[in-house]
């Protein structure tokens, strides 16, 4: 059986040094592992003088980039975090707004969204987040547009049973189904791609994967932090500033679906020598199929492995992956060995019992 550490995700942010960088943005100076710790425990008390606390799912509408990062790590330390598109339609907010009972709504100051509209009609508090303008990336402060106060019905840091993180289903062959994804899940999923990956605190990420998604969420951000690591959250993805994007962070790995790696590698070509002077140890990727060709091209640009991996929203991602050169065998075109979960093929006959030894 796999063993699962049984952690919450302020207790996965404790790994790393005080001064290392944990979270940044490009032109902008990091968020060290320190001050995202003492980030993450003032939100949890604000959130509790708001009366906001353990079990509450709070909505969040943030575009891409640091503060997005921080505000997930931070309110899933005491409350039940709810990623939101923020390029969603009003009709849109509508529906996941009902549906997830949000408690409050977490957007970014002075941002214009159908968002507040849709939240004022029914009722739900908006607590504006305010970028700490002069501070590292990432840095934040909540402040609500009308005074909230209260006692939560469980205030404190979260339990490692606790749910940190809601999302949706694509909802493609019916409607979409939230899927409640609890600290084990989150921080077992990090620590399983930081092994599967061999991430160590010298590891840079650099994350294009928008941040209301789980590949972005864990792959990306959450397993860096497990492993005492940095990301740098961009604004989204752009083609034509990744390079820049590159050049400037110097990342040891970047993850992302194969439709970006196709955009990149259609300028890789032209961007040589920022590839030649970078310090890439792999490229990994993930949420869809990467044809073989791409593959192909991609180690041929970079001169690094690409580690593609399968996941899916309901198991916190990550299920299985290829492994790094040095650990195996890789094959283009599949998706590897499990990376922490168990897994089994199985059909209705088949006796349950057996998926402990199926993997």
């Amino acid at each position: 059986m796999t063993h699962y550490p049984c952690d919450t995700v302020l207790d996965l942010i404790g790994h790393g040094e005080n001064e290392a960088r944990a979270i940044g943005a490009p032109g902008r100076p990091w968020l060290t592992h320190g001050g995202l710790r003492a980030l993450a425990r003032r939100t949890v008390a604000d959130l509790n003088g708001f009366g906001i606390g353990r079990g509450d799912r709070v909505a969040i509408v943030l575009p891409n980039g640091p503060e997005m990062a921080a505000t997930f790590i931070a309110v899933a330390s005491g409350a039940t975090t709810a990623p939101l598109n923020p390029a969603y339609r009003r009709e849109e907010f509508e529906f996941y707004l009902s549906d997830l009972n949000a408690r409050a709504l977490v957007i970014l100051q002075g941002m214009d969204s159908p968002a507040r509209a849709v939240a004022a009609e029914k009722s739900i508090p908006v607590i504006e987040l305010v970028p700490d303008a002069e501070g590292p990336a990432g840095g934040f402060t909540l402040r609500p547009e009308t005074p909230l106060s209260g006692t939560p019905r469980e205030a404190g840091p979260a339990g490692c049973d606790d749910v940190a993180l809601v999302l949706h289903t694509s909802g493609t062959t019916s409607r979409p189904k939230i899927v409640p994804l609890r600290h084990i899940n989150v921080t077992a999923s990090a620590y399983h791609i930081g092994e599967t990956l061999a991430l160590t605190p010298d590891d840079v990420c650099l994350n294009i994967m928008p941040l209301f998604h789980i590949h972005g969420l864990i792959a990306a951000t959450l397993s860096s932090l497990a492993a005492g690591a940095a990301v740098c959250c961009t604004p989204g993805f752009n083609a034509f500033r990744f390079f820049a994007w590159f050049d400037e962070v110097r990342p040891s790995w970047y993850t992302a679906v194969p439709t970006m790696h196709q955009a990149i590698l259609g300028l890789a070509g032209r961007n040589a020598e920022i590839i030649r002077r970078g310090r890439l140890r792999f490229i990994r990727s993930s949420s869809s199929s990467l044809p073989p060709q791409v593959m192909a091209a991609l180690e041929e640009n970079f001169g690094v492995p690409v580690i593609e991996a399968y996941g899916m929203t309901e198991a916190s991602h990550q299920m299985a992956s290829n492994p790094l050169p040095h650990r195996g065998e890789r094959f283009a075109g599949a998706v590897g060995l499990s990376a922490g979960p168990e897994i089994a093929i199985m059909d209705g006959a088949t006796d349950l019992a057996l998926v402990s030894n199926a993997a």
